[in-house]
């Protein structure tokens, strides 16, 4: 089978039964393909040139453990996706004037390892009447639209190409906030009770640490390690941030939480399922 960069992982998968185990020799970080819920997550929409990212190689190191399985380098100049079709433009937006419309291009932050999260928080919640903003970045920011709707912000995206998407976030008069935000909720729980919690799971405590993972391997991690936390434990986590697209997940997923952040860096999560 001929394979490029742009090769997703679950074609690779697919065409041959021990292409996983050649995908997880490459580095630590792919052994969470192993798991069945994160795989279908993962390798549908990751290529072979994002995965390279992600795990610290190169597109040669996949072609290289590949080709004893029968997989070849296509040395065609590789095609570009074309990028999905865009929806027309909201009236809103269409009248807006270029000044009218704050630009933060984080392409670079991710590339370097960055959480461009608080920033855009920040910028968002900066926003005057009239203003949008807009986030380049290479793909379409799903947690992140799920989020900012959750806190009255309309979206649109806009498909440049495959590797160039921006998505425009406003407000307008008819937009209010669905539920508290998921930085609200952080609020709350960071407060009260994390001791009362903690001690009522003593001696039943699952502890992982993912402060030396770049995105998105945390959130990976953390929701693979809740597939198989056993019924009446709690999940104690070292993390290096409060993970605020992770907190939309686990209120989609019905399970609780509580945040002790002791500086910048040092963050716990105590992740449950109420008794």
């Amino acid at each position: 089978m001929l394979i490029n960069e742009q090769t997703k992982i679950a074609v690779l998968l697919k065409h041959h039964p021990d292409a996983l185990e050649a995908i997880v020799a490459l580095t630590p970080d792919f052994k969470k393909l192993r798991n069945p819920v994160l795989r279908k997550l993962m390798a549908g929409r990751t290529s072979i040139a994002m995965a390279s990212k992600i795990g610290g190689c190169t597109p040669e190191d996949f072609f290289r453990v590949l080709a004893p399985l029968g997989f070849e380098k296509d040395t065609a100049p590789v095609k570009k996706e074309k990028a999905p079709k865009n929806k027309p433009v909201p009236n809103y937006l269409r009248a807006l004037k270029p000044e009218q419309l704050i630009n933060f291009d984080v392409r670079q932050m991710l590339a370097d390892g960055n959480d461009p999260l608080r920033e855009i928080q920040q910028k968002v919640k900066a926003l005057k009447p009239g203003e949008a903003m807009i986030i380049t970045n290479t793909f379409e920011p799903v947690p992140l639209i799920q989020l900012l709707k959750k806190q009255g912000f309309e979206s649109y995206v806009n498909f440049i190409d495959q590797d160039i998407v921006e998505t425009y976030f406003y407000k307008t008069d008819e937009t209010k906030p669905s539920a508290p935000s998921a930085e609200d909720d952080a609020a709350i729980a960071t407060s009260g009770d994390w001791e009362i919690k903690l001690k009522s799971f003593e001696n039943n405590l699952v502890e992982i640490d993912v402060q030396h993972l770049e995105a998105p391997m945390p959130m990976m991690t953390i929701l693979e390690s809740l597939e198989t936390l056993p019924e009446g434990k709690a999940l104690y986590v070292h993390h290096k941030r409060i993970p605020v697209f992770l907190l939309t997940e686990l209120k989609d997923r019905k399970f609780e939480y509580r945040i002790k952040e002791i500086q910048e860096g040092e963050v716990y999560l105590l992740i449950y399922r109420e008794k």
